[in-house]
This record gives structure tokens, C-alpha cells and sequence, in this order.
């Protein structure tokens, strides 16, 4: 397999953004967001919605901050890390990179958790857990040092912010774990950052800082956990302008009690000088309020705009009235909270993080808790902001996934305790993939999945039992209408939900839509217990607050009988059984146990062979072997009694194949004599004959990294059989294998701009191919919180 017969290209990438505040930036055509201890790439003006376009891979621990900076027509990316370094990235010409890394800055001796920058000056600040906030300048060929700021009293800085003062001075905002903010003015290049100013007033921790010029003042924006955003005034000393205390309402004056003291404090230079003044508080947040954004000055004259984004599930717009002064909310985006409940499991967002203007000011975008980037953009003719297509991803380790048996859907779980479907949006010629749904929102880990039919799946939490869901009618009826595939005639429910308090999700019907209120719920109906179907009536891909409330699936059916957390799940082809196994130190529960899907009843008695944890599970083509594989370093072959049977028994097994513990297995298309490999912490794929009941190793593949997955394609090649090996480094590798006269392989490493920066704990081949082309697709599920689906081409 050559390089020059083999081309691989990313067909999709989702992950979920951090929830950090400074963990996002938008430049024109393109926004940065930590994804993990990866950045990922996304332009929300892509017409074509191909979502993510790249994830850079440099850092060690999560990216808390993202800056893009415009250098002599170079955009370049900022990016800080809980790893103590502050990066550089610079673009490519490689399409599939995009961005690689300039310079790498690890002066910080904390996690670093802001970056504020001044672009016509090349300047830019760094905060960090170290209780420092270090001045760099930057150049094509990188930063340099030239000044660390010792906080003083100690806290540790969240937010940060820069801007010019009138006569060549820059003044530096900061503020973090403290109730005050400390502003600091450099008088002339060259000089260093002195504290001339310390505003006090928030009650909570500081979580953004944000200038805006207006006229020849300045506006601060501080948003704190306290629930409110102060706005500063930074006006010239020479202007003959009285200063003003907007209070934004009339009903604030008992909260601003304490605040009406509004004595100037000056900062600036003996060219210019400032007097800083409280100008405004501004109320209607219910809980911690992450980030307060101005919007892109149009003209200085005008009043400025200002995005907030809440704890409380909204993004306020701001703008102060033309006749009073007043600061008033315009428009509020997002959830009101206190409605119909606010949990997790009646799919409450849990806040937003992140709040960031387009740099034209027409529309915005906010991500949340569950990972996913929300965007409205403005319409001016109905004076409305529109909630437009976003993107979404894991926020945790993606653990498993499966593909439907027909291939029309991918399905992913992890330890972000969600289950997703993926599925590719067809129209006018372009194709796209989204996430369609969320079958499952739980309250534990979810470790291993598999589908039992194209309406079917079980998955295996950290809770010691295993749970099978049916599709509901909204999401088979979505799949229909906008990826092409069959629709289920009948004996689907119509949709699902979670009662509060509640891990299981019950099968519902959907109310008449003449019965609906504005939010698609029941007029008369428990909003707990209700869901709808007619909001998934669209013609696009769910928007994340269709997807976090009603796109669950109806849970069918509970296994119970394992003692532990569930480590392993597979599903026979042709769908009547079920296998599965647990975490285990001991022979009592290094089982594996078998379920008939029509009944839901253990098959007995279990079967025996580990003496640990059973790391993997596969049926053969023909359902009629089972092989595991464990970290006692053994495999297992069970085969069916007989072709009508459900029971199995050990047929054989190898307590020495691998040197150390086995991770992955998987069989090889239909072939005599059966063929399996085996994959393990040894570094080697090992693959092996299954001959009159006995196994031999017939090829022994070393690869540079611990094995973690393995997976075959379906189609036979005239090259032989496809393999794909992922490892813990996150390569993939492709290896052709022949068995026949003579046992050989041939491997190629993906480049390594595809391939995910963590252990890859996943491969599955799209069991479809692809309108009769030679392309096949490959699923790949990491820890480095992302899915890929990868296009191979021969």
C-alpha cells in the first residue's frame, strides 16, 4: 500500500469547546476555539456548513485561550494552556493543517487563562495561574519577554484587556479572582506598565474586561460572578463634559447603595490624562455572567453595543438610550431558565461560557455547556435575531461508537455522559454531517455502545448495567427527509423524554401541534414529561436546543447482572444477541454475558475464560463465533452450539498472546478460514487463522505505539484486507494483509494533520459503500474529546 495508491482526506470533525471564557476568538472567516487540548477551526459563514475545518494539535493539558492577531496581513493564532506555555501558530499551505505551530513561550509557571492583545502595536499580555501577567511583542518570527507584572495583592488573573490612550500611552486592564480591577498605563513605547488605578465595586470574581473607544472616551465593560457588568468611563481631562452615572434603572438605585461613590481616579501620561469613573450597572442577569464583548465599533460616535454572555442560559444585547443615557437589554438570546425546569435532564443548557460578535456585528455566537456553538444572526427587516445552524461536539473523552448496520448514522458515546448521532445532511448536490440527535443524556460515564439494528442500540455506563433505546418517529422521519434513508413504516414511538430526578428516558406521544404553546410544549402538560415532535420538522440538521431537549430516544429495556462499571458491548449482525462485560480483578466477574434481543433474558450460564477485565467484544460475520480479548493478556474464541442456538461455548483460547494486555480485536471479512486480529500494550497486531477449532498466529505487525484499536473493512481488495490500527499516540495506521499463499502486509501511517493528539479508543469502517466509488469512510473516537470520519480513497 504506497502512498501514491492511497489518499485520505477528513470528511468530518466534531469537538465540543472548552468551557473556558477566553477560550474563543473570531477573525474574518474564521473562529478559534480550544477543543481540548486541541484548537480547533470552524468559518460560521461557511455556506456549506462543513463545520470544523482543522484541530491543531501542540498542547498538553486544555487550551483555556484563544487570541487571533492580524500581523502585516498574517493571521496569526494565540493560544494559552492549563500546560503553562502560551503558543504561536502561523498559517500553511496544507490544506489539511492549515495552522502550525511559530514559537512555543513557557515563561509562565501556571495555567494560563488569558490573552489580550493590541495589534497596531504588535503588543500582547498573557495572565496565569501564577499570579503574573506577562507584556510580549510580537514579530513574523515570534514574541519576546519584554515585562512580568507580579500581582500585587495575590490573585490569580482571569481576564485582561488592552487598548491606546491619547498621547502614545497603552493602558492594561486586569482583573481575576479578586473583586477589583487593577489598571495599568505604559506612558510612552519602551517604558514599562505602571498600576495607576484600582476600581473596586464587584462583589464576585472578575471573569472579562472589555474597551471600546467612544468619542474621545473609552468604555470598560467588567462582567463578575456577582451577576452584574459595570461600565467604566475613561474620559480626557480636558474635555468640559460633566461625568455621568448612568444607573441603567430607576429600581437599582438599592443595589448600587454602596457604589454611589463615584470618585475620578486618573490614569494616563502628562501628554493625556484620564479620569476614570463609574459610569453604569447593568442588571437582568439571574447568575454568573463569563463574558461581556463590545461589538465591532461602526462609528465612534454612536453607542456602543455590548454582548454579555450568563450562567443563567442567555446572551444579552445592551445598547444605552439615545434620550436618557440608559443602559437597557434590547434583545435577550438563548433560554429563559426558570421555565419548565432547568436540569440537565429536561436538557438545560447549563449556561454560556462564551459570548463573541462577528467582526461585522451582524450576527453572534455563544457556546454552552454541552460543547455546542450557538449562532443568531440579525435580521433587520424583522428587527429579530434568527437562530442559524451551528456546530457541536463531545467535551470529554469520546469512548465508543457505532455505525447504524446500514450506515446511514454514526453513533458516539463518552465520558461527557452523552450518547450523539451523527448523520450526513444531502442537498442540492452537497453533503454535509451534523449531529441529528442526542438519544441519550445520562448521569454516568458511558463507556462501550453498539447497534443493534438501524433502530436499535444498547450502551454501557459506569452504572453496572447496560440500557437498549428504540428511534423514535421525529428522528427516523429527520434521518428520512434529509440524509435519503428508509423510512421505518411502523412501531416507533414518537419521542422520549426524562422525568426529572430520572436516568431513564420514557416513550411518549406527541401532542396535536394546534395544542402547542410558543416553546413546543403542551399547554396543559407537565413540561417534564413532554416532548414534541414538530420542532424537528425542519429542513435542516437540529439546532442545539432542539437537540438537547427533543431528539432523546425511548429507552426499551435494562440488562442487569454484571457487578460492576460495563467495559464491553457487542451485538450480533443479524441483531438477536447481545454480549457484554464488566471492569473486573476476579474470575466472578471476568464473565461475559449473553442477551437475547427478543426476549431481553440472559442467555446461561456465562461464559468463562478472563481472569480480568474483557477489554473488547466481537461476533464473527456469520454470528457464529465470539471472540474477547483482556488485560490478562488472552483472547477467547466462543462458538454457537449450533446454528439455531443461542447458547456458545469456549472454543479456545491463548492465556499468552500478547506480552502485555490486549485492548482491541476485530474479524476480517468473511473468509475460510475465519481471520481475526488481535491488538495490544505490546505495540504489535498480531493476526491469526481459526482452523479445525485452533488458532495460529500467522502475521505479527509492530507498530512505534501501544495498540489501542483495530478495525477491518468490509471489502475484500485485490491487495488483500484493509486494516486500521489506532494507537495511544493517536496515529493510524492503514495495513494491507494477505493470507493467501503466504501471509504479508504492507503498512502506511496517516498524516499525522488527520489523526487525533490523544489515545484513539475507537475504529469502525462504514459498513455502506459509497455510491459505488472506490471511497470508503472510517469512524475514529479519541481521547482527545473528538470524532473523525476519515474518506480513504484507492
Amino acid at each position: 500500500m504506497s502512498d501514491t495508491s492511497t489518499e485520505v482526506a477528513a470528511r468530518y470533525l466534531a469537538a465540543g469547546g472548552n468551557r473556558h471564557p477566553a477560550a474563543a476568538d473570531w477573525a474574518p472567516g474564521l473562529l478559534a476555539f480550544g477543543a481540548g487540548n486541541n484548537i480547533a477551526l470552524w468559518n460560521p459563514q461557511d455556506t456549506h456548513h462543513n463545520g470544523i475545518s482543522a484541530l491543531l494539535a501542540g498542547h498538553t493539558d486544555a487550551v483555556n485561550a484563544v487570541k487571533l492577531c492580524n500581523l502585516d496581513g498574517q493571521m496569526l493564532i494565540l493560544s494559552g494552556s492549563a500546560d503553562k506555555t502560551v503558543r504561536i501558530w502561523k498559517p500553511t499551505k496544507d490544506k489539511d493543517l492549515q495552522y502550525e505551530q511559530l514559537q512555543c513561550l513557557a515563561e509562565h509557571q501556571g495555567s494560563v487563562n488569558t490573552i489580550s492583545i493590541l495589534p497596531d502595536c504588535n503588543l500582547f499580555a498573557t495572565g496565569a495561574a501564577d499570579s503574573t501577567v506577562k507584556i510580549w511583542t510580537l514579530t513574523e518570527t515570534g514574541a519576546k519577554l519584554v515585562q512580568s507584572i507580579s500581582l500585587q495583592p495575590r490573585y490569580l488573573p482571569l481576564t485582561t484587556a488592552l487598548i491606546f490612550l491619547t498621547g502614545g500611552a497603552v493602558a492594561l486592564a486586569v482583573a481575576g479572582t479578586a473583586s477589583y480591577i487593577q489598571l495599568y498605563v505604559r506612558s510612552e513605547p519602551g517604558a514599562n506598565f505602571v498600576l495607576q488605578a484600582t476600581l473596586t465595586g464587584h462583589e464576585g470574581w472578575i471573569r472579562s474586561l472589555d474597551f471600546v473607544e467612544h468619542g474621545e472616551d473609552i468604555l470598560l465593560a467588567s462582567a463578575s460572578q456577582d451577576k452584574y457588568i459595570r461600565l467604566w468611563r475613561l474620559r480626557r481631562a480636558t474635555s468640559t463634559t460633566t461625568p455621568t452615572n448612568g444607573l441603567g434603572s430607576q429600581e437599582n438605585a438599592a443595589v448600587m447603595k454602596k457604589s454611589l461613590s463615584n470618585t475620578a481616579r486618573q490614569v494616563g501620561n502628562t501628554d493625556a490624562r484620564y479620569a476614570v469613573t463609574f459610569e453604569a450597572l447593568l442588571i437582568g442577569h439571574e447568575d454568573w455572567i463569563y463574558t461581556a464583548r463590545w461589538a465591532p465599533p461602526a462609528d465612534s460616535r454612536v453607542s456602543p453595543t455590548l454582548l454579555s454572555a450568563s450562567a443563567d442560559n442567555s446572551v444579552a444585547i445592551w445598547t444605552a438610550d439615545e434620550a436618557s443615557g440608559v443602559w437597557l437589554c434590547n434583545a435577550r438570546l438563548g433560554e429563559i431558565s426558570a421555565q419548565k425546569g432547568s436540569t440537565t435532564a429536561t436538557g438545560s443548557t447549563g449556561g454560556f461560557w462564551i459570548g463573541l460578535w462577528q467582526p461585522d456585528g451582524s450576527s453572534v455566537v455563544s457556546l454552552g455547556r454541552t460543547g455546542s456553538w450557538r449562532r443568531w444572526t440579525f435580521d433587520s427587516t424583522k428587527d429579530t435575531w434568527d437562530q442559524q445552524l451551528g456546530i457541536s461536539g463531545h467535551t470529554q473523552e469520546v469512548q465508543s461508537l457505532a455505525w447504524a448496520p446500514d450506515g446511514s448514522y454514526l453513533l458516539t458515546t463518552g465520558s461527557d455522559q452523552t450518547t450523539r448521532l451523527f448523520a450526513a445532511w444531502k442537498r442540492d448536490g452537497a453533503t454535509s454531517w451534523h449531529e441529528f440527535a442526542r438519544p441519550q443524556i445520562h448521569g454516568y460515564d458511558l463507556n462501550c455502545i453498539d447497534s443493534i439494528s438501524n433502530n436499535q442500540f444498547i450502551s454501557g455506563a459506569d452504572e453496572k448495567l447496560l440500557r437498549v433505546f428504540n428511534k423514535p418517529k421525529a428522528i427516523d422521519s429527520l434521518l428520512s427527509k434529509l440524509s435519503g434513508t428508509e423510512p421505518t413504516v411502523e412501531g416507533l414511538a414518537d419521542a422520549a423524554n426524562i422525568p426529572v430526578l430520572g436516568l431513564s428516558n420514557k416513550a411518549i406521544a406527541s401532542p396535536a401541534v394546534d395544542q402547542l404553546d410558543n416553546d413546543g410544549i403542551g399547554e396543559n402538560a407537565d413540561a417534564t414529561s413532554t416532548a414534541v415532535q414538530s420542532p424537528l420538522n425542519t429542513d435542516q440538521p437540529t439546532l442545539e436546543d432542539h437537540l438537547a431537549r427533543h431528539t432523546l430516544w425511548p429507552e426499551h429495556e435494562k440488562l442487569y447482572g454484571h457487578g460492576y462499571e460495563i467495559s464491553a458491548v457487542a451485538a450480533s449482525h443479524d441483531g438477536t444477541l447481545v454480549a457484554t462485560a464488566c471492569k473486573a480483578s476476579s474470575l466472578d466477574h471476568a464473565v461475559i454475558r449473553l442477551y437475547d434481543t427478543k426476549e431481553w433474558r440472559e442467555v446461561k450460564p456465562a461464559l468463562t475464560a478472563h481472569s480480568l477485565t474483557v477489554a473488547r467484544l466481537a461476533f464473527s460475520v456469520d454470528d457464529r463465533h465470539l471472540l474477547s480479548v483482556g488485560r490478562d493478556r488472552q483472547w477467547a474464541v466462543f462458538r454457537r452450539k449450533d446454528t439455531s442456538s443461542t447458547v456458545f461455548e469456549l472454543l479456545t483460547s491463548n492465556p499468552k498472546a500478547h506480552t502485555r494486555m490486549i485492548l482491541d480485536c476485530a474479524w476480517a471479512p468473511a473468509s475460510d478460514p475465519p481471520v481475526f486480529a488481535t491488538a495490544g500494550r505490546d505495540k504489535c497486531v498480531k493476526i491469526w487463522t481459526l482452523t479445525d477449532g485452533k488458532a495460529e498466529c500467522v502475521l505479527t505487525i509492530t507498530l512505534p505505539a501501544t495498540v489501542t484499536a483495530v478495525a477491518f473493512s468490509s471489502l475484500l481488495r485485490d491487495d488483500g484486507m484493509r486494516l486500521a490500527a489506532g494507537t495511544e499516540d493517536g496515529s493510524i495506521h492503514l495495513i494491507a494483509v494477505k493470507i493467501d499463499g503466504g501471509a504479508s502486509f504492507d503498512s502506511r501511517p496517516i498524516a499525522t494533520a488527520l489523526c487525533p493528539s490523544g489515545s484513539i479508543s475507537c475504529l469502525q469502517w462504514r459498513p455502506a459503500r459509497l455510491d459505488g466509488t472506490d471511497t470508503e469512510e472510517i469512524a475514529v473516537a479519541s481521547n482527545d474529546h473528538s470524532v473523525r470520519i476519515l474518506a480513504v480513497t484507492k
